[in-house]
């Protein structure tokens, strides 16, 4: 809860520097001179409820989401070794990570591959697929857990859909200031909301998103080193180490869907921009370099 509240905070605190920005330079005259009487106060707080709303409610159904479009087969009752193995291990390092006991569950695919994700480190879902237990070492995948633990403990999956959130709102303020700029200045329109205006803050939406979502996955690959370094330290370095040795031995697994997709262990200068994971061999190399 503490860190919706400052991230709600900082949403907030964003939007009154921009509103004073915008009242300090005049910018607001600025419109208001050429035909566009734009609150921007109520804009930001429109644009707040529209880019919150939607990774909030993303959030909140993201273990049932999880559940469906990855088939996610949660370990009520351990049916076998192996089962049994997980779910020790989970408990094991949830105590050690300092959260509550997580769902466990296996979804079908030949791929090594992993997510979690919740609303709550303390209520999350963790979910190993079949091709990583066919194809990794108990070692290996003892580290890929502890990786996914790191992401619960750390509350990455909220602080992601949150800086999501954030990322929307702006990108529908500017949009929809851009889109007020064409329509009534460039094609001249005097009343409601032409055709410009929608054609031109779609388009800005885009590009914008596009250019924001640079931000979202420099953070992204951040979180994945923070990972990987609880991973070491609930499993052991080299078993982390062997675990990302052992991906890189695998042909790249199909990505995750949606949000999921920040949350899997998959791993020229403008691609490396938009990428969630950082290179494998990087990610190898920070860990050796730990003392």
């Amino acid at each position: 809860m503490m860190r919706i509240f400052l991230f709600l905070a900082t949403n907030v605190a964003i939007m009154v520097v921009i509103s004073i920005v915008f009242n300090l330079l005049g910018l607001s005259g600025t419109l208001d001179a050429q035909g566009i009487n734009l609150d921007l106060n109520a804009l930001l707080v429109m644009s707040a409820i529209i880019g919150m709303t939607g990774s909030v409610i993303s959030l909140a159904m993201s273990k049932w989401t999880a559940k469906q479009a990855m088939g996610v087969q949660v370990i009520e009752q351990p049916q076998n070794t192996t089962e049994q193995w997980l779910i020790a291990i989970v408990s094991k390092q949830a105590q050690q990570a300092g959260i509550g006991m997580p769902e466990v569950g296996i979804f079908q695919a030949p791929e090594a591959n992993a997510f979690a994700t919740g609303m709550n480190r303390n209520s999350a879902l963790v979910a190993v697929s079949t091709g990583l237990l066919q194809r990794m070492s108990n070692d290996e995948v003892e580290a890929v857990i502890g990786h996914e633990m790191t992401h619960v403990a750390n509350g990455d999956m909220v602080t992601m859909a949150l800086m999501q959130g954030v990322v929307n709102t702006f990108v529908y303020f500017f949009a929809s200031i851009i889109g007020h700029v064409v329509d009534r200045v460039i094609l001249q329109n005097e009343r409601g909301h032409g055709m410009g205006y929608f054609m031109a803050q779609m388009i800005a939406q885009i590009a914008l998103g596009f250019l924001a979502s640079m931000l979202v996955m420099w953070f992204s690959r951040y979180r994945e080193f923070k990972a990987d370094a609880g991973g070491a330290n609930l499993a052991g370095r080299n078993k982390m180490i062997g675990a990302l040795r052992a991906l890189q031995r695998e042909y790249e697994p199909q990505d995750l869907p949606g949000q999921l997709a920040a949350f899997g262990i998959n791993g020229s200068n403008v691609k490396s921009l938009f990428m969630s994971h950082p290179p494998l061999e990087e990610r190898i190399a920070a860990l050796q370099n730990i003392s």
